[in-house]
């Protein structure tokens, strides 16, 4: 299990997690921030230069489910971790990788008073070694206080379970928290995540239209970017099967037909990933009643959208955009395309 302390910057996690560990038998602090100090030792300055926040790196986000599972597997017991996490995608990846690795995941949210906050980001030390340290530690977290609300006005407040420390000391924080996630209080995540694979696979996706031939687009929790509704085929599934599963499973729409296939695509392996096959299905037209009876966003998905072509250009990865560029041809003439890596073959 991991117990994940969020807040904004100088909101007191690191030394609440370090008393929180005293009181969670078999824990263990596990701080995301050294492997952002790592990156910044280990990666060229052009690529550390081109985002404003190590967490905008995807391989950050990767290392630490990776190093939070590693530790696990190693030590066993409870990670506790203190780290801000105020974009939704970022949290969403960060726990969906957690969640395919089943590692249960309770988001805590330290929430003092702003004015508590302030006073707080004025009091913190500033190493004297540390170039820039004034700009790179104090203004650094009076600049995140505005992310932070936004963050608390949206996602963050339904999502982690909220701590008020304005009138606690870290020792008294960290024991509300123990009692609260011994007590069931702080409840595990609900995020849904299939295990990450370990060689190729197959993946069903099913394109739906709406009356207007707009396609539906899902934005997934566990992964970045937007996608067809659909998922991994699963041992002994027939692949079409497989998209009307997932289909009633992300949206509630029970497909009757069995869905023509638009599009077989081969998919190359690109590690970390394995790559394999990716067919895409017509599901048909949805009239506005089906439309609006659709159970999004669930604990698989954060948002939805009718889109055109054009737009899904805008929203979808190249390879995906390619995929179903091919697809709403292949709908056209009325005969299936095969691909390889979004490109026709034959």
């Amino acid at each position: 299990m991991i117990v994940w302390i969020n807040g904004a910057f100088g909101a007191g996690k690191t030394t609440t997690a370090r008393e929180l560990i005293d009181l969670i038998p078999n824990s263990t602090l596990f701080d995301p921030e050294l492997i952002g100090a790592g990156l910044t030792q280990l990666l060229p300055a052009k690529r550390l230069a081109e985002v404003g926040d190590f967490q905008d790196l995807p391989i950050w986000r990767r290392l630490v489910v990776d190093t939070a599972a590693a530790m696990l597997a190693e030590l066993g017991g409870v990670l506790v971790v203190p780290m801000t996490l105020l974009r939704q995608d970022y949290r969403d990846e960060i726990f969906g990788g957690l969640a395919s690795r089943r590692i249960a995941v309770r988001h805590v949210l330290l929430a003092p008073a702003e004015t508590i906050l302030r006073e707080r980001i004025a009091d913190r030390e500033v190493p004297p070694d540390l170039p820039d340290g004034e700009i790179r530690v104090r203004q650094w977290s009076y600049d995140h206080i505005e992310p932070y609300h936004a963050a608390l006005a949206g996602w963050l407040t339904a999502d982690a379970h909220p701590v008020d420390t304005s009138a606690l000391t870290p020792y008294e924080a960290a024991v509300r928290i123990a009692g609260a996630v011994s007590g069931g209080t702080v409840p595990v995540c609900d995020i849904v995540q299939t295990p990450e694979p370990t060689s190729e696979t197959v993946a069903a996706g099913v394109l739906l239209f709406d009356e207007q031939d707009r396609v539906l687009l899902v934005d997934p929790t566990y992964k970045a970017g937007w996608e067809f509704p659909g998922g991994v085929v699963e041992s002994g599934e027939a692949p079409a099967r497989a998209g009307i599963r997932e289909v009633a499973e992300e949206t509630g729409i029970q497909l009757v037909d069995v869905p023509s296939l638009l599009v077989v695509d081969w998919e190359p392996p690109v590690p970390p990933a394995y790559g394999g096959l990716r067919l895409l299905y017509d599901g048909g037209r949805l009239d506005s009643d089906e439309a609006r009876r659709m159970l999004l966003p669930g604990p698989e998905l954060r948002a939805w959208r009718f889109v055109t072509e054009e737009e899904a250009a805008g929203l979808l990865p190249p390879v995906r955009y390619e995929r179903l560029r091919w697809a709403l041809r292949a709908r056209e003439r009325g005969a299936a395309l095969y691909l390889e890596a979004g490109v026709p073959k034959g």
